[in-house]
Formats: structure tokens, C-alpha cells, sequence
């Protein structure tokens, strides 16, 4: 009986057109290679960007003199006749690593009957050179706050593309809570029946703690809390940050309070009085 021979098993044959085993690992060698200097080049941007953001928040702004909370947008300061003269071109020139002054709140009045002696001359001059202005009350809790309020609304015209006014309240001055609480809500109900836009109240975070608080939690709020580079430690939000009362300013020959705005442009826009 004939053996028969096996028959050999042939290879698959390659397809007409494809690539060898050693030419596919050849491109995907490439491949990895690119992936990771593309990756390499991403992290190397992220990593200096990261390095400009955190020189940006806890480095010295030289030009300003003070640490700057640069992850906000919007930065301004506020005055009164203890900076004198303001040269206020110089002010809204003024630009480092792209922060710039984008407004300013004035004193105006304190107590029921006196003026600051700077301020009709800068609420001029500030709304020459565009800036967005505001203008602030000292409230004297131990006189009446519809006074008081009267007294504020004589002395300032609000126009359209001001910021709300504002009622700077830090002081018992010899009074009770309860009385300060009433007073200061006389001034502020009046001020907004007259002007139509609900009032900012000004304080410092001790402040408002201790004496404020829920009864004045429906009002937008301006909080003063010095010398840190975040934002100020309080459990409500807040409209304005004031972060610096001894920041310097082209156009001023003086210490300048340095605040920041708690929203972008447009939220920023939204306030302003229409």
C-alpha cells in the first residue's frame, strides 16, 4: 500500500498592498514618539503657565506696591480728601502685567451734615476720563440715619453707568446694637426709595460679623478684609473685596485702598445704575 506524503502547510499569503510586521512597528515606534513630545511640549506650557499664575497672585506687584488677588478681573481703589489731589488721567493710564484701574469709589458725606472736601471735585473728574464711579456715606450710628440719608442724597447726583451707593458703616459710635441696626436700615431703605437701586454696605469682616449679619444679608456687600491674596474669610457672598489699604497708584500721592469687583465684565456691567 503507497504512504502518502503530507502535504506542507503554506504561509498566508500577504496581502498585495500591506505592510510588514517590522514596518508596523517601525510607524508605531513614530507614533509614540510624536505622542510624547507632543505631550512633553503640553506639559512643559501648562507648567509655565501655572508658574505666571501663581507669580501673578503671591508676587509683589512692584508698580502697585502691594501682593495682588490677580485671578480677579476687575480691579479699583477708593478715596477721599486724605489722598489729595488725584491726577486721575495718570490713574486710568496706568497698566502692570495687564491689571489696570477699572473704578474708583468716593467719599461724599459723613453724619448729617458734612462733606467731604474732595469729592464734588473727583466725582467730576472721574466721570471725565471714563471710570466707573460710586459714591460712599460714612454712617455715624448715633445720629438718625434718615439724616443721614437725606444728607448723602443732596450732595450726590447718581447718572446712569454709576455704581449703586453705598453705606460705609464701621462704628457703634457709643450706641447700642439695636440702635446702629435700625438707623442704618432707615439710611438704607430711604437711599433706595430715592434712588430706585438697592445700596452696597461697606464694612470690615470683624464688623460685620459681630454687629451685622442676618439682618443686613439681603444687601450686596463690600467687605474690607486686609492682607491676604485668595479672597476675604467670610460665610455669605460678597460683591466687592477690599484686600489693601496701603497700595500705591500713579496720579496719587498717598496710600490708596485697593479693592476688587467679584464677577467678570458682564456682571460687572450689569450692576452699574441704568
Amino acid at each position: 500500500m503507497a504512504v502518502k506524503k503530507p502535504i506542507p502547510k503554506r504561509s498566508p499569503a500577504r496581502k498585495k498592498g500591506g505592510l510588514s510586521k517590522k514596518s508596523k512597528r517601525t510607524i508605531l515606534v513614530y507614533l509614540i514618539i510624536v505622542f510624547l513630545i507632543i505631550m512633553g511640549a503640553t506639559g512643559l506650557w501648562l507648567y509655565r503657565e501655572w508658574q505666571s499664575y501663581q507669580r501673578a497672585i503671591k508676587a509683589k506687584f512692584p508698580e502697585f506696591g502691594i501682593q495682588m488677588p490677580a485671578q480677579f478681573l476687575i480691579h479699583g481703589i477708593d478715596v477721599s480728601r486724605y489722598q489729595k489731589k488725584v491726577a486721575w488721567q495718570e490713574v486710568v493710564n496706568m497698566e502692570v502685567l495687564g491689571v489696570r484701574i477699572g473704578f474708583c469709589f468716593i467719599k461724599a458725606t459723613e453724619g448729617r451734615d458734612h462733606i467731604d472736601n474732595r469729592f464734588h471735585h473727583n466725582w467730576r473728574a472721574v466721570q471725565k476720563v471714563g471710570l466707573p464711579r460710586g459714591a460712599y456715606h460714612f454712617f455715624i450710628a448715633s445720629q438718625p440715619g434718615l439724616a443721614q440719608a437725606r444728607h448723602f442724597l443732596e450732595e450726590v447726583n447718581f447718572l446712569p453707568g454709576d455704581l449703586p451707593p453705598v453705606l460705609d458703616i464701621e462704628q457703634l459710635n457709643r450706641t447700642s446694637v439695636s440702635v446702629m441696626r435700625r438707623e442704618a436700615l432707615r439710611w438704607l431703605e430711604e437711599v433706595e426709595k430715592v434712588t430706585g437701586v438697592k445700596p452696597i454696605i461697606y464694612t470690615n469682616i470683624d464688623f460685620y460679623n459681630k454687629y451685622l449679619g442676618e439682618d443686613f444679608d439681603d444687601y450686596p456687600l463690600w467687605i474690607a478684609h486686609y492682607y491676604r491674596t485668595d479672597a476675604p474669610a467670610l460665610n455669605r457672598n460678597w460683591l466687592f473685596w477690599q484686600h489693601s489699604d496701603i497700595g500705591n497708584v500713579n496720579g496719587i500721592d498717598a496710600k490708596v485702598d485697593f479693592n476688587v469687583f467679584n464677577g467678570d465684565s458682564t456682571a460687572f456691567r450689569s450692576l452699574l445704575i441704568q
